[in-house]
């Protein structure tokens, strides 16, 4: 198996302020864990912008102006409590939906291969008209309808471990039954969505996690209800919301997973996608916020992808 790693320094250009918890320090550790004196079998590749065409795959034209009109000349300006630009910010978010984009061209173009897009900022709380948590675009949701559009896919399964719920994934996709997105996540917690009962056109599978779970309770969460629904659903391109908030050390949630949780999870979900999706994996970062937990997480993950 060929593991891609794509990601660009103008992520790092993402100025969100002192003080703020996704920051760029977020991405210098994870890319320090995965230089190439450690990982040097991953296959590097610079992200390429996205356009404004691939974000209206998935975004109103309200939200892409919105969003463009609002980068400041200087200084940071919010869109919300938690969300912000700087000047830095639009190419940033830019290069985070071309990795997307690269990374489903990749894997639909060689065989035997997955990919891990290292990028900031995040997106799976963006919703079709609506930036929040830390996200201006949904980077996964992106990557998903570009699958579909460009590829031909016709069922495509997103399983999201960040310890929030993907409220934009899950709203963007609640009405379409080609995409699967499935969630493990801390709640009650941000952004208070993420219920059981919240199952689309039967598409959408929540499991929420009481504040304090560990390894057994996210396990279960995957044995039991997760992995099954996912291989009923027989994807043919499998989407990872990559978040690692869920580490023991992340101070923003409470759950209490470790590395060994994440090789764990990603090596069954690789083990569904070698079953339905020729292997055919894509792993987006989304967060993340204690910079030894999220290193350690990211070594977990992919080591693991690259042991297929």
């Amino acid at each position: 198996m060929t593991t891609h790693l794509i990601s660009h320094r103008d992520c790092l250009f993402h100025d969100t302020g002192p003080g703020h918890p996704e920051r760029a320090d977020r991405l210098r550790a994870v890319l320090h864990q995965l230089d190439s004196d450690n990982f040097p079998e991953l296959v590097r590749h610079d992200a390429p912008l996205g356009t404004t065409e691939d974000i209206a795959l998935v975004h109103s034209a309200a939200h892409i102006k919105h969003i463009a009109s609002s980068a400041p000349m200087a200084g940071i300006i919010n869109l919300d409590p938690d969300t912000v630009m700087s000047p830095g910010s639009q190419i940033a978010a830019l290069r985070a939906v071309g990795a997307a984009i690269a990374a489903v061209n990749i894997v639909m173009g060689e065989a035997n291969t997955n990919a891990f897009c290292a990028i900031r900022p995040p997106g799976h709380h963006a919703e079709t008209d609506r930036a929040m948590g830390f996200c201006l675009y949904n980077n996964v949701a992106i990557a998903a309808r570009h699958a579909q559009k460009a590829h031909g896919l016709q069922r495509i399964a997103i399983v999201d471990f960040d310890v929030h719920h993907g409220n934009g994934t899950q709203e963007i996709f609640a009405h379409d039954p080609d995409v699967f997105y499935a969630s493990s996540h801390q709640a009650p917690f941000y952004p208070g969505t993420g219920s059981v009962t919240e199952t689309g056109v039967g598409n959408i599978v929540n499991v929420p996690l009481a504040a304090g779970a560990g390894s057994r309770e996210f396990r279960e969460a995957y044995d039991m209800v997760i992995l099954p629904a996912l291989n009923a659903f027989r994807p043919e391109l499998l989407l990872i919301s990559a978040g690692f908030d869920a580490h023991i050390k992340d101070p923003l949630a409470n759950i209490n997973l470790t590395g060994e949780d994440y090789r764990w999870i990603t090596r069954r979900l690789m083990a569904v996608a070698d079953l339905h999706a020729k292997g055919r994996v894509v792993s987006l970062l989304e967060g993340g916020y204690d910079l030894e937990g999220l290193a350690e997480g990211v070594d977990a993950h992919v080591k693991a992808l690259l042991q297929a």
